[in-house]
């Protein structure tokens, strides 16, 4: 996976973003103000950098201007057009303004480092493959008919390993807000890929709440 640098003065919100984004096997640093990103970047390289604006000692934009080659995603409360503007304008490849949703981040990480190939094409979990450009799942070599919405959902458990998903969040992420459906839709779903894919005690039920699919680092 990616080595992400985390730029949040913020302690609680640096930690959540770290604790996120480790669960799903990233490695993150922490740093909190815009002179220790300058300075721990002399002697360390990331594959992505997670920035906020309003630092202290050098604002994130300032500190944006002098960083090459390193993919970055804004993170920060300053919404407006104009900021977001110019921090798309020094180079980001994304903004994203506060208060934010961790799966939201997760979403935007996932294909700024798969545009920058420092994220596998594949997932494996013991006997399962899935290509994730192709969409296209094997169990066992034997490649398994998905519908779309069964894929779709198998890709948000994954892209979210290790994090508890409510019913009502995973139909946000899979099947989207305007889903006229219930979450009983959601176990339905979640019953046959377990069965397509013996991961009954892989995708677990989190009682009251969802699912969580298990893969350790």
């Amino acid at each position: 996976m990616a080595k992400i640098l985390i730029v949040e003065d913020e302690l609680l919100i640096n930690n959540l973003i770290k604790k996120n984004l480790e669960l799903v096997g990233h490695d993150c640093v922490s740093v909190f103000d815009g002179v220790a990103v300058l300075d721990v970047m002399e002697n360390d390289r990331f594959d992505l950098i997670v920035l906020d604006v309003m630092l202290p000692k050098l604002d994130g934009f300032a500190v944006m201007a002098q960083i090459k080659d390193t993919p970055v995603i804004f993170l920060t409360a300053r919404s407006d057009v104009g900021d977001k503007v110019r921090g798309l304008k020094l180079g980001a490849d994304d903004y994203m303004v506060k208060p934010f949703d961790m799966m939201e981040l997760q979403a935007r990480v996932e294909p700024v480092l798969r545009r920058t190939q420092k994220l596998d094409n594949t997932f494996a979990l013991g006997d399962v493959q899935v290509d994730l450009v192709g969409r296209q799942v094997y169990y066992k070599n034997a490649l398994i008919d998905f519908t779309p919405q069964e894929y779709t959902l198998i890709e948000t458990l994954i892209q979210n390993r290790n994090i508890a998903l409510s019913r009502d969040k995973l139909l946000e992420i899979a099947w989207g807000y305007d889903f006229g459906g219930n979450t009983r839709t959601v176990d339905v779903h979640i019953s046959s890929i377990r069965q397509k894919l013996g991961w009954e005690d892989v995708i677990k039920t989190i009682y009251k709440l969802g699912y969580r699919l298990e893969a350790k680092k």
